[in-house]
């Protein structure tokens, strides 16, 4: 018996040892073939050293629970992967061969991951759709890099006899752009897009074959770039040039709109002209605005917001300034549609007989001189108001491009401190539509660097409160026009009246609080909406008026709640 269960084991020890020569024969067969692989693979890409691209994918942190991690303080009864024999032998060809990059990856994980495994365990069953996602868009990034790649290939000296490449490079790119269309995400792509992408994979090591030189490669992907840059760049000029001219432009149907009031005007006998007159509007203890303006749409809506929100309409007092091109067209609207319970008054700017002997127009030296804010004698009438209003002491300033929302009373019951002017002042840097005086001034000019500093809390025209008996006091128009002559000689401002306000109206200007009036409609779109909900004025500031197509059409809204839409001279003038 003893005879029989020894030679049992022996040969149980002989069939085991078969086997284990049986299995490492065939591990080094599979070494073998790996090897071969790589040989292979280093042939074909030697024509092309193309720079190692290391994508660190997301980790599925699962395993590093299910293997008892010493990290993780968990224990596993599950066999490991990397002791199955069976396994290795079905490991991917290209798995060897990334071995190192596999290291790294596995050493490398995602911000805040890295040495809080436990965390982020606890984490993957939130965030295991967004890394999945970002996984599979490689696809599309891949796709693009493609195309980036057969456009380098394409522009290159192409030896004689690869006409064919060029061809079909070409009818790659095309196939491939196709597939792609405007997909974004990889779980769009069609069969189809990836079989492209195989086809254009086979095209591109063709191309490395043809043109082993890459550091001609890199010259073109450097010129490529360039002038991709190159051509943003005056894109984004002629971007800026349109929106300035579309911005000084004036729209067809306002134009039409003026022109049927003014013939409406003329039309008229020469005493239905006029207004209704009446005593009140030289009464100083009325709210009295002022509007300076050549724009009838604007204008109106600036009087009917002004009016609807009064909470007693029967104290304000309009005034309203223009020249004479617009005098008619604004005459006729309010005469048609006069303010409810309000007064108002058309001022016609060239019955100043006084303002062509004081005023000089600015020097542009010939820049931007088409530009209004430039040339625009309406913007510099404004520090002319205690010549224009002799008895008053003190009135609102409101610009064309405002839509009020709040009875604006309370801002005769201000406390001025003896200070000339009120408005809305920013102060902080990381508000959007917070300028340096540096930005408009010439600091660096003697004269205005020694009385002016660039730390000065700065604010904009729009909602002024002025305070006409210390203006008279101070004389401050008398300063302005100091600055006015100064900066003939050489150049100390920019961009029109507002830097000439602040200079005459530096440290005479009073805070008002930010809730009477937001600004940046006109260029920012980014203004909170909390913030325009809670304004008692929104100014569109800037280039993009909301009368305009390039306006920003979230903001329009508010605007066009006071626009006649149903009038018929609107209507007739395709006014929308």
């Amino acid at each position: 018996m003893r005879s029989k269960s020894c030679s049992r084991k022996e040969d149980a020890s002989k069939g085991d040892g078969k086997v284990n020569r049986g299995l490492s024969w065939l591990l080094l067969k599979v070494r073998r073939e790996l090897l071969k692989l790589n040989v292979v693979k280093q042939e074909e890409g030697g024509g092309l050293r193309e720079p190692i691209l290391n994508v660190y994918k997301d980790v599925n942190f699962d395993r590093l629970v299910r293997s008892g991690s010493p990290d993780l303080g968990v224990k596993s009864n599950e066999p490991d992967e990397n002791n199955d024999i069976t396994k290795r032998i079905e490991v991917d060809p290209d798995r060897k061969e990334n071995n190192e990059q596999n290291q790294k990856e596995k050493m490398v994980l995602p911000s805040g991951i890295k040495g809080e495994f436990g965390r982020a365990t606890l984490g993957h069953d939130h965030d295991e759709q967004p890394q999945a996602r970002r996984v599979m868009d490689l696809k599309i990034k891949e796709m693009k890099d493609q195309l980036i790649r057969a456009k380098a290939f394409l522009n290159f000296a192409l030896p004689a006899g690869n006409t064919h490449l060029i061809k079909e490079l070409r009818l790659r790119i095309k196939e491939l752009e196709r597939a792609m269309g405007e997909v974004g995400k990889d779980s769009d792509l069609s069969r189809r897009a990836f079989q492209r992408m195989r086809s254009m994979e086979h095209s591109l090591q063709k191309a490395a074959r043809i043109y082993p030189d890459c550091s001609s490669m890199v010259k073109k992907l450097r010129a490529m770039t360039y002038n991709a840059e190159e051509s943003v760049r005056v894109q984004k000029e002629q971007e800026s040039f349109l929106l300035q001219l579309a911005g000084r432009t004036t729209p067809k149907g306002l134009h039409c709109l003026s022109m049927r009031l003014t013939a409406k005007y003329f039309a008229l006998n020469p005493e239905e002209r006029k207004l209704p007159s009446n005593p009140e509007v030289h009464d100083s203890n009325m709210h009295h605005f002022v509007v300076f303006s050549d724009n009838v749409l604007a204008c109106s809506v600036v009087v009917d917001s002004t009016v609807s929100s009064a909470k007693d309409p029967r104290k304000i007092v309009f005034h309203v300034v223009t020249d004479s091109l617009n005098f008619a067209a604004i005459s006729m609207w309010f005469i048609i549609h006069p303010p409810k319970q309000a007064l108002i008054q058309i001022h016609h700017m060239e019955n100043f007989d006084w303002f062509s002997a004081k005023f000089v127009p600015p020097n542009t030296n010939g820049r931007d001189s088409q530009d209004p804010r430039y040339t625009s004698t309406l913007n510099h009438l404004r520090f002319y108001l205690p010549d224009i209003f002799p008895v008053l002491n003190k009135i609102v300033l409101l610009d064309h491009d405002v839509v009020v929302q709040k009875d604006l009373t309370r801002l005769w019951r201000i406390n001025m401190m003896g200070k000339v002017n009120g408005a809305v002042k920013t102060c902080q840097a990381h508000d959007p539509v917070f300028r340096k005086m540096d930005l408009l001034l010439n600091l660096s000019d003697p004269i205005v660097g020694k009385r002016f500093s660039n730390k000065t809390c700065v604010w904009t025209f729009g909602v002024n409160v002025f305070d006409m008996q210390e203006w008279r006091k101070r004389n401050l128009t008398n300063v302005y026009h100091q600055y006015l002559k100064l900066g003939q000689d050489k150049p100390m401002w920019k961009a029109g009246s507002l830097p000439l306000g602040w200079m005459t109206f530096y440290n005479q200007t009073i805070g008002l609080d930010q809730k009477w009036h937001v600004h940046g409609l006109g260029y920012h779109s980014g203004v909170k909406q909390e913030d325009i909900e809670r304004s008692a004025v929104i100014h569109y500031d800037g280039v993009m008026k909301p009368w305009l197509d390039i306006g920003i059409e979230k903001y329009k809204t508010y605007w066009r709640k006071y626009v006649k839409f149903n009038h018929p001279y609107l209507q007739q003038c395709n006014i929308t």
